[in-house]
Protein backbone atom coordinates (compact mmCIF):
# COMPACT_ATOMS: atom_id res chain seq x y z
CA UNK A 1 0.00 0.00 0.00
CA UNK A 2 1.86 3.44 -0.72
CA UNK A 3 2.08 6.28 1.61
CA UNK A 4 -1.04 8.86 0.91
CA UNK A 5 1.56 12.04 1.66
CA UNK A 6 3.85 10.56 -1.51
CA UNK A 7 1.06 10.59 -4.02
CA UNK A 8 -1.78 13.00 -3.09
CA UNK A 9 -0.69 16.81 -3.85
CA UNK A 10 -3.76 17.58 -1.23
CA UNK A 11 -4.36 17.31 2.55
CA UNK A 12 -8.17 16.17 2.39
CA UNK A 13 -9.63 17.76 6.07
CA UNK A 14 -12.27 18.12 8.19
CA UNK A 15 -12.37 21.18 10.00
CA UNK A 16 -13.83 22.21 13.34
CA UNK A 17 -13.83 25.24 15.53
CA UNK A 18 -12.26 25.39 18.76
CA UNK A 19 -13.01 28.92 20.22
CA UNK A 20 -12.70 31.19 17.72
CA UNK A 21 -10.02 29.39 15.83
CA UNK A 22 -10.61 26.88 12.95
CA UNK A 23 -8.43 23.26 13.43
CA UNK A 24 -8.52 20.56 10.57
CA UNK A 25 -7.47 17.20 10.69
CA UNK A 26 -7.23 14.43 7.97
CA UNK A 27 -10.70 12.99 6.75
CA UNK A 28 -8.44 9.42 6.63
CA UNK A 29 -8.29 9.11 10.84
CA UNK A 30 -12.33 10.30 11.12
CA UNK A 31 -14.87 7.43 11.83
CA UNK A 32 -17.83 9.47 12.38
CA UNK A 33 -19.33 12.69 13.75
CA UNK A 34 -21.47 12.58 16.67
CA UNK A 35 -24.11 14.85 18.76
CA UNK A 36 -23.05 15.91 22.10
CA UNK A 37 -24.63 12.88 24.27
CA UNK A 38 -24.46 12.11 28.25
CA UNK A 39 -20.59 11.14 29.14
CA UNK A 40 -19.83 8.90 31.91
CA UNK A 41 -17.18 10.00 34.16
CA UNK A 42 -14.32 7.69 34.86
CA UNK A 43 -12.29 8.46 38.42
CA UNK A 44 -8.79 9.18 38.20
CA UNK A 45 -8.53 10.37 34.48
CA UNK A 46 -6.47 13.37 33.10
CA UNK A 47 -8.97 16.43 33.23
CA UNK A 48 -9.22 16.58 29.99
CA UNK A 49 -10.56 12.69 29.90
CA UNK A 50 -14.23 13.88 30.22
CA UNK A 51 -15.36 9.91 31.03
CA UNK A 52 -16.62 7.43 28.22
CA UNK A 53 -19.95 6.80 26.13
CA UNK A 54 -20.98 3.78 24.85
CA UNK A 55 -20.93 4.09 20.57
CA UNK A 56 -23.04 1.19 18.82
CA UNK A 57 -21.79 -1.38 21.60
CA UNK A 58 -18.21 -0.28 21.88
CA UNK A 59 -16.96 1.93 24.91
CA UNK A 60 -15.14 5.40 23.19
CA UNK A 61 -13.14 7.41 25.65
CA UNK A 62 -14.27 10.83 25.64
CA UNK A 63 -11.80 13.77 25.22
CA UNK A 64 -12.17 17.74 25.66
CA UNK A 65 -9.94 19.45 23.29
CA UNK A 66 -10.36 22.83 24.83
CA UNK A 67 -8.73 21.28 28.09
CA UNK A 68 -6.32 19.47 25.86
CA UNK A 69 -5.27 22.72 24.63
CA UNK A 70 -5.45 24.47 27.81
CA UNK A 71 -8.23 26.81 26.42
CA UNK A 72 -11.17 28.13 28.43
CA UNK A 73 -13.99 25.81 29.14
CA UNK A 74 -17.33 26.58 27.30
CA UNK A 75 -20.78 24.55 28.09
CA UNK A 76 -21.97 22.35 25.17
CA UNK A 77 -24.50 24.05 23.09
CA UNK A 78 -26.32 22.27 19.75
CA UNK A 79 -23.91 22.83 17.85
CA UNK A 80 -21.73 21.03 19.89
CA UNK A 81 -19.81 17.45 18.07
CA UNK A 82 -17.84 14.59 19.06
CA UNK A 83 -15.34 13.42 16.28
CA UNK A 84 -14.91 9.93 16.16
CA UNK A 85 -11.12 9.13 15.39
CA UNK A 86 -9.34 6.22 14.50
CA UNK A 87 -6.19 6.52 16.68
CA UNK A 88 -3.61 3.76 17.15
CA UNK A 89 -5.95 1.40 16.08
CA UNK A 90 -8.83 2.88 18.96
CA UNK A 91 -12.06 5.12 18.75
CA UNK A 92 -11.62 8.13 20.39
CA UNK A 93 -14.05 10.83 20.85
CA UNK A 94 -12.87 14.77 20.81
CA UNK A 95 -15.20 17.12 21.83
CA UNK A 96 -15.44 20.81 19.71
CA UNK A 97 -17.34 23.12 19.21
CA UNK A 98 -18.55 22.81 16.13
CA UNK A 99 -17.69 21.29 12.77
CA UNK A 100 -17.70 22.70 9.68
CA UNK A 101 -16.85 20.80 6.34
CA UNK A 102 -14.21 18.84 4.62
CA UNK A 103 -11.90 20.55 3.18
CA UNK A 104 -8.62 20.72 0.76
CA UNK A 105 -5.71 22.05 0.97
CA UNK A 106 -2.22 21.71 -1.09
CA UNK A 107 0.18 20.46 1.22
CA UNK A 108 2.94 22.97 -0.22
CA UNK A 109 0.41 25.55 1.48
CA UNK A 110 0.82 23.87 4.87
CA UNK A 111 3.48 26.19 6.58
CA UNK A 112 5.10 24.36 9.67
CA UNK A 113 5.20 26.54 12.72
CA UNK A 114 8.52 26.41 15.44
CA UNK A 115 7.76 29.78 16.42
CA UNK A 116 6.35 33.22 16.83
CA UNK A 117 8.85 35.68 16.60
CA UNK A 118 11.54 34.77 19.45
CA UNK A 119 8.68 32.76 21.39
CA UNK A 120 9.25 28.67 20.56
CA UNK A 121 6.06 27.03 20.04
CA UNK A 122 5.73 23.67 20.95
CA UNK A 123 4.68 22.30 17.50
CA UNK A 124 5.23 18.80 17.21
CA UNK A 125 1.08 18.21 17.28
CA UNK A 126 0.97 20.38 14.71
CA UNK A 127 1.54 19.77 10.66
CA UNK A 128 1.19 23.57 10.11
CA UNK A 129 -0.99 26.45 9.43
CA UNK A 130 -2.86 27.26 6.48
CA UNK A 131 -5.10 29.44 4.79
CA UNK A 132 -8.45 28.74 3.53
CA UNK A 133 -10.98 31.14 2.58
CA UNK A 134 -9.02 34.14 4.14
CA UNK A 135 -9.20 32.18 7.07
CA UNK A 136 -6.16 30.17 9.08
CA UNK A 137 -6.55 26.83 9.51
CA UNK A 138 -4.79 25.38 12.31
CA UNK A 139 -3.77 21.39 10.12
CA UNK A 140 -3.53 19.16 13.21
CA UNK A 141 -1.55 15.69 13.36
CA UNK A 142 -3.57 13.67 15.60
CA UNK A 143 -0.93 10.91 16.78
CA UNK A 144 1.28 13.62 18.26
CA UNK A 145 -1.71 15.52 20.21
CA UNK A 146 -1.37 12.98 23.15
CA UNK A 147 2.46 12.46 25.23
CA UNK A 148 3.45 8.75 25.07
CA UNK A 149 2.62 8.38 28.70
CA UNK A 150 -1.57 10.02 27.68
CA UNK A 151 -1.98 7.34 25.25
CA UNK A 152 -0.76 4.77 27.23
CA UNK A 153 -3.32 5.29 30.08
CA UNK A 154 -5.82 5.76 27.13
CA UNK A 155 -4.75 2.70 26.00
CA UNK A 156 -4.88 0.78 28.94
CA UNK A 157 -7.82 1.83 30.34
CA UNK A 158 -9.78 1.79 27.12
CA UNK A 159 -7.82 -0.63 25.11
CA UNK A 160 -11.27 -2.52 23.89
CA UNK A 161 -12.63 -5.87 23.67
CA UNK A 162 -10.18 -7.87 23.50
CA UNK A 163 -11.31 -11.56 21.44
CA UNK A 164 -9.69 -15.01 21.62
CA UNK A 165 -6.81 -14.37 23.66
CA UNK A 166 -5.25 -11.46 22.12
Amino acid sequence: MSDPELIAPDYQLLSFLLGRETYALDVLSVQGVERMTEITSIPRMPDFVEGVIDLRGQIVPIIDLRKRFGLPASAPDKATRIIIIEFERKQVGLIVDSVYEVIRIDRKDVKKMTAIGSLPIDSDFLIGVAKHKDKLVIVLNIEKVFTAEEKSTLGIRFGGQQKNGE
